[in-house]
Formats: C-alpha cells, sequence, structure tokens
C-alpha cells in the first residue's frame, strides 16, 4: 500500500485489512509520525518526497528528482516483498509513484481533491491525473458522487469502496454533557442549552467561517423567538445559551478566533484542537447536533461518524454530504448559504421530536451502508477479484 502514514484513513485501513488477514507492507512519502505501525505489526518504508519543500527548494528539478527517488526506493521495495497488488491511495504523488513503478495489479483509491481540485488547477496537473488512472487495473472511490467526478478523467468503471464507521464504537450514547478540551473530554456536571459541534480541517474548503456566521444568526434568531423559554437540548437553559464546539486543526485558526470576535460569539465557541479518533464518540455523546458546512466534501466521514453516534446532522449540499444523507437520515441545506443553516439550526434546536427522529434515520443510514467491517469485506473482495482477473489473463 503506498499511502500517507500520518493519516487516520491509512491508519484504518492498514490495520483493519490486516486484521482480515490480509498482509500489508506501507510504504509512505511522508514521514511515519509515532508508533501506530510498529504496535499493529505493519512494516512500514519511508521515503520523505517533500523534504525540499523543508529545506526551501521547491524547484521544478527538485521535485522531479524527489518523485524520481521515490520511485526508485518503491520498485526496491517491490523487489524485495514481491507483493500480489500495489495499491496506491490519493491519485496525486502517491499515484504517480506508484503508476511509474509499472507493476501491476495496480489500484488507485481516489480520495476527493485529487480528483476535485488538483486537475483542474492546470492542463499539467489535470494530465497527471489521467495518467495516473490509466496506468491502474483497478480504480476506486468512497462514494459514487466522487465516481461520476472520478470518471471525467479515466475509462471504465469506478468500484465504491465506502469509508465507514465501527458501528459498535460510534454508537448512540447515554444524554451528558461534556466539557471538551484540547487535552481531554471530561465530564461536567450540569449544562444548559443547545450544543452544536463540527469535526473539521480549520480551512476555507470546509466552511468553518460559515458555520460561525451561521450560528451567530441562529442565536439571533433563538433569541427572538424564544424569549428565553427552553430550546429542549440536554439541559433547561435558554435559547440564548447555545454553544458550538469545534474539532480540528488548520490553518485557519486565527481568522477563525478573529471571526468569533468579530461576530460576538466568541464567548460561546470553543476551539477543542485536534481530538483522537477513538476519542470522538465521547464529543458525539456530548452535543446535540452536529453541523457541516464545507463548500466541497467528496465524502463526509465526520458526518457518517455523528450519524453512527445518533447525533442529528445538517450538512451542505456538497456531493458527499448529499450521498450520505439521503433518504432523510439529516438535514441539507445550500453552499454558501449561512442563513438557511441558520434556520436550520434553530429548527433543531426548537424542535427535540425532529432531532431524535433525524438521529434515529441517521443510525440506521450509517448500519445499513458504512458499518466498517461490511467496507473493509467489500475492499478485500476487489482485492480476490482484481487477483481472479489477472490469473484468468494469465499475468
Amino acid at each position: 500500500m503506498v499511502s500517507d502514514a500520518g493519516s487516520i484513513h491509512t491508519r484504518r485501513w492498514t490495520a483493519a485489512l490486516k486484521d482480515a488477514g490480509v498482509d500489508i507492507v506501507l510504504f509512505s512519502i511522508t514521514p511515519v509520525p509515532d508508533d501506530f505501525y510498529v504496535q499493529k505489526s505493519i512494516k512500514t518504508h519511508v521515503c520523505d518526497l517533500f523534504r525540499y519543500k523543508k529545506n526551501g527548494n521547491a524547484s521544478g528539478f527538485a521535485r522531479l528528482s524527489a518523485h524520481v527517488e521515490a520511485v526508485s526506493l518503491l520498485k526496491k521495495v517491490i523487489s524485495e516483498e514481491k507483493p500480489d497488488i500495489l495499491h496506491a491511495h490519493y491519485a496525486t504523488s502517491y499515484g504517480l509513484v506508484g503508476a511509474l513503478t509499472g507493476f501491476h495489479p495496480f489500484i488507485v483509491s481516489v480520495w476527493g481533491s485529487d480528483v476535485y481540485e488538483f486537475p483542474r488547477q492546470s492542463f499539467l496537473k489535470r494530465a497527471t491525473v489521467e495518467f495516473v488512472l490509466k496506468k491502474a487495473d483497478r480504480v476506486l472511490s468512497t462514494s459514487r458522487a466522487m465516481a461520476a467526478e472520478t470518471a471525467k478523467y479515466c475509462k471504465g468503471a469506478i468500484g465504491i469502496t465506502p469509508f465507514g464507521v465501527d458501528t459498535d464504537q460510534f454508537r448512540p450514547g447515554q444524554p451528558c454533557r461534556k466539557q471538551i478540551s484540547a487535552q481531554s473530554v471530561s465530564e461536567r456536571a450540569e449544562d444548559t442549552g443547545m450544543v452544536f459541534g463540527t469535526v473539521k480541517t480549520l480551512s476555507y474548503k470546509y466552511g468553518i467561517d460559515l458555520l460561525f456566521r451561521a450560528f451567530a444568526l441562529m442565536r439571533k434568531k433563538l433569541r427572538e423567538v424564544s424569549s428565553g423559554e427552553n430550546v429542549s437540548g440536554h439541559g433547561s437553559g435558554t435559547a440564548g445559551d447555545a454553544r458550538l464546539v469545534i474539532a480540528g486543526t488548520g490553518p485557519d485558526k486565527e481568522k477563525l478566533v478573529s471571526l468569533a470576535e468579530e461576530l460576538g460569539i466568541s464567548g460561546c465557541v470553543t476551539f477543542l484542537g485536534r481530538v483522537e479518533h477513538d476519542r470522538l464518540p465521547e464529543l458525539y455523546a456530548g452535543i446535540d447536533a452536529a453541523v457541516f458546512l464545507s463548500r466541497e466534501e467528496s465524502f463526509g466521514v465526520s458526518a457518517v461518524e455523528a450519524m453512527a453516534c445518533a447525533v442529528p446532522v445538517i450538512a451542505s449540499d456538497a456531493d458527499g454530504f448529499k450521498e450520505v444523507l439521503d433518504g432523510g437520515a439529516g438535514l441539507i441545506v445550500p453552499r454558501e448559504n449561512p442563513e438557511a443553516a441558520a434556520r436550520a439550526m434553530a429548527e433543531l434546536a426548537s424542535d427535540r421530536a425532529l432531532r431524535d427522529r433525524l438521529g434515529t434515520a441517521g443510525r440506521k443510514k450509517a448500519e445499513e451502508c458504512y458499518r466498517w467491517r461490511d467496507n473493509v469485506a467489500v475492499m478485500t473482495d476487489e482485492y480476490r477479484n482484481i487477483l481472479t482477473d489477472f490469473s484468468k489473463r494469465g499475468k
């Protein structure tokens, strides 16, 4: 597997596939950040492809040299490990390095920005994506929506391998209120008012700025409508007690802090920083609703995690969210429209029955479509099928 060793997606795939009986060797073009793979007994090889950026040399020659070195090292690893399949996660960089080895069968899993953003940036980048996907014997996508986008750059059928959740770990929790900090997630005695939350990278793409504007509008609307009456959240506070918790790190943190101050909501917005994946169920147990206003989303695993916990979801009409929430598993609002999001948030805050219905529907959808062990079985079936196909063709 050629993938980012630091990504939670890579960690989950490698660990789950190993547990399913697949012998995994990971090749990463980014450094391994900790001993996760050692603990899981997953053999790992690393080529720090992007070190030229750290050295302040992003010239074309430096990039070419780094890729040539990575391809050379991967060929050596392939020669030593003698894999049955080479599977690259992410079409650019990882996919390119894998494609240039000439190894087959070669699988490419697209992740999102590699097909939604990268090929739109220049003719050369589009050509790179097309080259990588053409070299692949099988292309996989986590969603039908992203498969349709990927089809613009390649021919042939695209397999769907959802990146779901462990529905035993992510499950409905007992109603309680949590005080969540960057360091820990611990129970607090009593709390009041409606709590909204989101788990996203703090960058423009994921629309946290839109969420702040929607939250400010929603608080104003609820104060006007309720006139101090209870909003039937976990606690017994007034509409004006609504709070917002943000889990994630990213380049826009300072801008968002300033925006919260500008909107007058800094006192009721908590930046949690990075929350470990294993602790996310605790986070979802402590919020009344999850809101995701991404400007673009290829799948929406955070929404699925919230759904699995029976937390009602509001999401933008980005492709991935529309697919995940299809069938009434959440509320969809137009992108770039804080006013519509605010109305949906106010509706959820004022209607406990609606929250319960959406939470139940979301859990049902997660169990039916995004149960992790079923998703892993789909991936192992893909592996078996491609090996069978190559065997029949005598390759």
